[in-house]
C-alpha cells in the first residue's frame, strides 16, 4: 500500500467514523424521544429500555453504511478538491483511477462487514429488540413457535394459524378452538385459508364442530365459505410473523424452501432473500459514485456540497430501490431483477460520473 492510499484510507474512515456517530445518535434520539412514553405506560424499567435500544444499534449501523461510505468518500475528495489536492496529484500523473484502488478496498471491506452484519449480528439482536417491545411494552399475547406456527389467545377461544403471508393478508391452515366455562371444548372450526374482510375472518373450505350439550357429540358440518367475528387483526400477525431481518440468510432460505414445500407463496421472502445478497454491494457502488461524483470540476465549494450530493443521491437510491422492490413483492418482477435492478442503475451512474471525471 502507497503513502497516498493510507492517507484516503485514513481520510475516509475518518469521516466515515463521524458520520456514522453523527446518524446513529440522530436515530436513536428520535427513537427514544418517540417510544419513552410507551415504555413509562408500560411500567418498563429504564434499564431494559436502555436494553432495547442498544439492541437496535447493530440494525441502524447495518441501514447507514451504505451512506456513510458515499458520504465520507465525497466529504474527504470534496475537502481535497478545495484545498487544491486533486489538482496536485494529477499535475503528479496521479490519474482519478489510481484514487479508486483504495477508494474501492474501502468499499469492499464495508460490503463484507455489512453481509457479517445482517448475517449474524442482527438478526439475533432486533429479534431481541422486537421480543422487549412486543412482550414487555404492547404485551402481546402472540408466541411464534420455531415451526413458524403462530398461536393467539383470545378471551374465550385459541386461534391457530399455519402460514400467514403479509403481503396479501392471508392465512392459511386456520383453527379455531372455542372453550365453555370448564375450559371443555364447545366449538371447532378447521379451515384451509382466510382473509381479513371488514374486520372479521372470512374462510373459505371449512370443517365445523360444535358440541351438542344434550347428547355430549359433536355435530360435524361442511361450508364453502364462513366468516365469523375475531378480536385479532392484520397488524396483530404482522407483529406475530417472524420478519426477514430477524433471520440469516439460511435461515431463510430453509424457511422459504419450507412454506413452498407446502403449497404456499414465498414471493415476499424470495425478494427480501436476494435483497440480503444485494443490499451490502451498494457499499461498493456508492464508493465509485461517490468519487465519480467528488472530482467533478465544478465541485470546489467541499464539505457542504458534497455532503447535499450524498444525501441527495442516498434518498434517490432509497426510493428507486424500493420501489423496484415493491413491484418485486406484487410479482411484477422477478425478485432478481426487483432486487438488483437499483444497483445495477446506481453502478452505471457511478461509473459515468467516474469517466467523466477522468
Amino acid at each position: 500500500m502507497t503513502i497516498l492510499d493510507r492517507y484516503l484510507t485514513r481520510e475516509i474512515l475518518k469521516y466515515f467514523a463521524l458520520v456514522l456517530a453523527l446518524v446513529v445518535g440522530v436515530y436513536l434520539a428520535v427513537d427514544f424521544f418517540e417510544k419513552i412514553d410507551n415504555f413509562m405506560e408500560a411500567g418498563v424499567p429504564l434499564s431494559r429500555a436502555g436494553i432495547y435500544f442498544i439492541h437496535k444499534i447493530p440494525f441502524i449501523i447495518s441501514q447507514i453504511i451504505p451512506v456513510g461510505v458515499l458520504l465520507s468518500v465525497l466529504i474527504c475528495f470534496g475537502v481535497m478538491t478545495k484545498n487544491n489536492e486533486i489538482i496536485a496529484l494529477k499535475s503528479s500523473g496521479i490519474s482519478v483511477y489510481s484514487l479508486l484502488k483504495p477508494t474501492l478496498s474501502i468499499g469492499l471491506i464495508f460490503t463484507i462487514l455489512l453481509f457479517f452484519l445482517q448475517e449474524i449480528v442482527v438478526p439475533a439482536t432486533i429479534s431481541r429488540a422486537d421480543a422487549i417491545w412486543i412482550q414487555e411494552v404492547r404485551k402481546e399475547h402472540a408466541v411464534l413457535t420455531r415451526e413458524q406456527n403462530i398461536w393467539i389467545r383470545e378471551k374465550q377461544a385459541i386461534i391457530h394459524i399455519k402460514h400467514y403471508n403479509p403481503s396479501e393478508q392471508k392465512l392459511y391452515a386456520i383453527t379455531l378452538n372455542y372453550f365453555g366455562d370448564q375450559f371443555s371444548l364447545i366449538r371447532r372450526i378447521d379451515a384451509e385459508e382466510g382473509i381479513f374482510e371488514d374486520g372479521q375472518l372470512r374462510l373459505f373450505r371449512i370443517l365445523e364442530q360444535t358440541l351438542d350439550k344434550e347428547n355430549d357429540v359433536y355435530q360435524v358440518k361442511h361450508h364453502d365459505e364462513l366468516t365469523v367475528a375475531v378480536e385479532l387483526n392484520p397488524n396483530d400477525l404482522k407483529t406475530v410473523a417472524k420478519k426477514s431481518s430477524e433471520m440469516g440468510f439460511r435461515e431463510l432460505l430453509t424457511y422459504i424452501r419450507k412454506i413452498e414445500s407446502e403449497g404456499y407463496s414465498a414471493g415476499v421472502y424470495r425478494v427480501d432473500l436476494q435483497a440480503k445478497i444485494a443490499f451490502p454491494f451498494v457499499c461498493m457502488i456508492m464508493s465509485i459514485a461517490g468519487l465519480g461524483i467528488s472530482l467533478r470540476g465544478n465541485l470546489k465549494e467541499g464539505m457542504p456540497v458534497g455532503t447535499a450530493y450524498g444525501v441527495g443521491m442516498a434518498f434517490l437510491y432509497w426510493v428507486f430501490n424500493s420501489f423496484c422492490t415493491s413491484l418485486g413483492y406484487g410479482d411484477m418482477l422477478p425478485s432478481v431483477i426487483a432486487v438488483w435492478l437499483a444497483n445495477l442503475v446506481f453502478l452505471c451512474v457511478g461509473l459515468i460520473a467516474l469517466i467523466n471525471a477522468e
